[in-house]
């Protein structure tokens, strides 16, 4: 995915292009680039790969000025992330500036009927032939057709997925894009209208935003904005308020926005169970579906990528532990391709942070197209993948800049247990005092997340000590064991480490043939009182480790003294409830993976060859 940002108003664009663009670094940093028009018609551009901070380098001296202006930071897909191939692209004749977030899908068709009209394209990437595309229809129509015109005639040819952006040096004093399964929101400001691929572009000037729908076509100026669809005919948006601010989006005096966003977790879960409980019932206030279509629901598929996979897992334990509904777990790139059995009475659940997730988004279409009922679980208003579902539940954790998941994961994961919850009210499989017992002890866990992060300067001094281990492995059983692999997938991400989880009964098929002198290996602990087998099984799995020359890290909760005499290192957490207990577990991996990146000397933010969201498959 990419960070797109537009601007028409009565400022100087550059800066606030630029300062966008910043916060929205965690979308693309193989490149960044700008265009500002000025009011009698001069197009600037400044584009370098790599980091932000390059394109400051570039743009240092040059007096770039001018009211309308649009700014990109590209995650590359087509063509190496260098220079040439950095967005924004430009025309032959230099009038028509382009940036873009997506693939365009038919690239080659296209580039080779540029190439026989004889335009001489400079770089790889499937951006540019879009601006030479539109140049043409413009100079072809002459008067007779305006920017938006030209770009909704392109758009109509294009497969694929994205969102343009466009500015005509002709006409200085308004910016036009278009969207198609990429994101794209307006905002409202007074005497100045913004455009982003998220609203963090923009929270500075104002709260009010508007979803560009799909295959939409959008105009702005100073004065407001027109939308229509791609053939012309007029368009409505839907507004929508911005209930966080600027401080939500900079880091607050923490290093690295990761770990503030560590620290955001007892907030962000409890304002994703805030109003969902109501009255002495479960409430999916966002939810659009009938209770009577819960009830009759016998099967249910929960599907995410990554981090949201693992909230996935654990949700299969809640649902089927409070619902005996079967539930199986895909993950979202493997979905539509293995065909699975759907029909009226499936649910599926798709979990996406940024709601724009293209395996997610196309799974969903699937089910879709197979009717079954589709609520989406995602933390970004009017993105896709909500607003093709037959319904949502967001998990207003706010934003998160890191690119690694936290406080996004733990909301999913506390939002899934209210699915959870609501499917047992719907089906009766709980009486109305379990429920209400139940969302109580959900209600605790944010004070129980606080006392957890007060608790971790232990990880991060263990962390610094095992730093240089060439691997570490991770093990759980029951709940544990989506933690686990929470766990070696952070670590994955930020230290560039061989990590691995594993469930612990798998140990003796295989993995511990892994297991050497001070190899780590990070244990999550079942509580003993919850689940006395499951404890048992697990210090066994500690033994045998320990006495192949391993190094225990144990996660356990407070007062297990059986754990704390098996563990070279203990990590303690208070006591909840076993299907809860992944919003505490969680939180020592993420420390542990943040300060080895830290100790390794590597950006925790902004790990290499990766992005916030994936938006094309």
């Amino acid at each position: 995915m990419c960070g797109i940002v537009g601007y028409v108003g009565s400022r100087p664009a550059l800066p606030v292009v630029v300062e966008g663009l910043r916060r929205m670094e965690y979308r693309g940093y193989d490149s960044a680039g700008i265009a500002v028009v000025t009011p009698d018609g001069v197009l600037n551009t400044a584009k370098k790969a790599g980091r932000i901070g390059n394109l400051d380098v570039e743009l240092a001296g040059r007096e770039i000025t001018g009211n309308t202006g649009i700014g990109h930071t590209r995650w590359a897909t087509h063509g190496a992330p260098n220079d040439r191939n950095a967005h924004p692209h430009l025309d032959a004749a230099g009038r028509i500036a382009v940036i873009h977030n997506g693939i365009i899908e038919n690239f080659h068709e296209l580039r080779a009927e540029l190439e026989r009209d004889g335009v001489e394209l400079t770089s790889d990437t499937d951006t540019e032939i879009v601006a030479h595309l539109v140049a043409a229809v413009l100079r072809e129509g002459g008067d007779d057709v305006v920017l938006a015109e030209a770009v909704r005639s392109v758009c109509r040819r294009l497969e694929g997925s994205f969102t343009l952006v466009f500015v005509d040096r002709d006409h200085p004093d308004s910016v036009v894009a278009a969207r198609r399964n990429s994101p794209l929101v307006l905002g409202l400001g007074d005497g100045e209208t913004f455009l982003g691929s998220s609203d963090v572009a923009f929270i500075e000037f104002t709260k009010r935003a508007v979803e560009i729908g799909q295959d939409q076509v959008v105009e702005i100026t100073r004065d407001g904005y027109t939308l229509t669809d791609l053939h012309g005919n007029p368009a409505e948006g839907k507004p929508y308020a911005i209930t966080w601010d600027l401080e939500a989006a900079e880091k607050g005096g923490y290093e690295y926005f990761m770990l503030k966003e560590i620290q955001e977790q007892p907030t962000a879960v409890g304002e994703t169970l805030r109003s969902h409980f109501m009255d002495g019932r479960i409430t999916l206030d966002e939810q659009r579906l009938d209770i009577s279509v819960l009830r009759e629901i016998d099967k249910v598929f929960v599907v995410g990528c990554g981090s949201a996979y693992h909230a996935g897992l654990l949700a299969k334990h809640a649902i089927e532990h409070w619902t005996r509904i079967p539930v199986e777990v895909e993950m979202a790139s493997e979905f539509r391709y293995r065909d699975p059995v759907l029909d009226r009475q499936t649910l599926v659940i798709a979990i996406s942070q940024s709601g724009e997730t293209a395996d997610t988004l196309e799974a969903v279409r699937h089910a879709k197209d197979q009717r079954a009922t589709v609520l989406a679980i995602c933390n970004t208003n009017g993105a896709q993948i909500p607003r093709e579902a037959d319904a949502v539940l967001y998990t207003h954790a706010g934003p998160e800049i890191g690119v690694a998941a936290t406080k996004t994961f733990t909301a999913q994961v506390a939002a899934v247990l209210i699915v959870g919850l609501a499917l047992a009210q719907a089906r009766g499989t709980k009486y109305g005092d379990e429920i209400a017992a139940e969302f109580a002890a959900l209600e605790a866990m944010p004070d129980l997340i606080r006392q957890t992060l007060e608790r971790v300067e232990d990880v991060r001094r263990i962390a610094r000590e095992i730093a240089n281990a060439k691997a570490i492995l991770f093990l759980g059983r029951h709940v544990g064991y989506p933690v686990a692999l929470e766990g070696a997938l952070k670590l994955k991400e930020l230290a560039y480490m061989h990590a691995e989880g594993f469930p612990a009964g798998e140990l003796k098929h295989g993995p511990i043939a892994l297991v050497e002198q001070d190899l780590p290996v990070v244990v999550v602990m079942p509580d003993p009182t919850g689940r006395p087998l499951l404890h048992q099984k697990m210090l066994s799995n500690i033994a045998e480790i320990s006495a192949r020359g391993a190094r225990t890290i144990v996660i356990a909760t407070e007062g297990d003294e059986l754990a704390a005499k098996h563990a070279a290192h203990l990590i303690e957490l208070p006591f909840s409830p076993t299907l809860l207990s992944p919003l505490l577990s969680a939180i020592p991996m993420q420390v542990l993976a943040a300060e080895i990146a830290q100790a390794r000397g590597f950006d925790v933010d902004k790990p290499r060859n990766l992005a916030k969201s994936v938006t094309v498959e």
